[in-house]
């Protein structure tokens, strides 16, 4: 049996991204573990920390980072994978106070690279991954872009996947040859899209609703993989 571990910026990313590979060797029989690097709690968030949590309908009184762990929960369950939520904080909790700056250069205060890097390296020391995936950080979300340099600070081999729905609102794909391409099954699509509408509190943000999720998963046909 082998070991899929897919390294998550955030409580969705792994599913939206990858799903149907994940729960194609999921159903093979091997073992999946989804491990989420930023799921942890500021007390009462402000100013654009807490505008990325009303922006969704949420009011400021809602636990809102519990909530997203609960939604992965129940995503991961899907398929039957392991749910790592790992404590540091997002980009609006670490500085970052507009939309443009999370898709902008990286702040010189922000030095999450290095205790990432240490985290994983810990907890994938213990998980032993057969396969190890992460972001291609399409869409330059600075998240996105850690977690890459994390993994690569682990020195460990590693695969990126294509960041959907970013993938979606690129101005170009990779110019690169993927390493995997997997073709996704009606299986596989049911069992992503099923991952994918666990995360309620971001479907309208993120696709429109889940009638556009439906319609935005039944075009796809590959999730690739990507040698750094």
């Amino acid at each position: 049996m082998s070991h899929i571990v897919a390294i998550s910026p955030h409580l969705d990313d792994a599913a939206f991204s990858v799903g149907g590979l994940l729960a194609a060797r999921a159903r093979s029989g091997d073992r999946v573990t989804i491990v989420t690097c930023f799921t942890g709690n500021v007390a009462q968030p402000q100013g654009f920390a807490l505008a990325c949590q009303t922006d969704k309908g949420l009011g400021p009184d809602i636990d809102y980072m519990a909530l997203r762990r609960a939604e992965d929960d129940a995503a991961c369950a899907v398929i039957g994978a392991d749910a790592v939520h790992l404590p540091f904080l997002e980009a609006p909790h670490r500085g970052y106070t507009s939309a443009a700056e999370l898709f902008g250069s990286r702040r010189q205060d922000d030095g999450m690279v290095e205790p990432l890097a240490a985290a994983l390296s810990e907890r994938l020391a213990e998980l032993a991954p057969s396969l190890l995936l992460g972001p291609l950080a399409i869409g330059d979300h600075v998240d996105h872009w850690v977690v890459r340099d994390a993994l690569a600070a682990t020195g460990l081999p590693f695969l990126l996947w294509e960041d959907w729905p970013y993938l979606r609102r690129a101005d170009t794909r990779p110019n690169m040859e993927p390493l995997i391409r997997h073709a996704l099954t009606d299986a596989d699509r049911d069992a992503r899209y099923g991952m994918c509408a666990a995360y309620a509190s971001q479907l309208g943000f993120q696709f429109g609703g889940p009638d556009a999720l439906a319609r935005q998963t039944a075009e796809i046909r590959h999730e690739n993989l990507y040698r750094p």
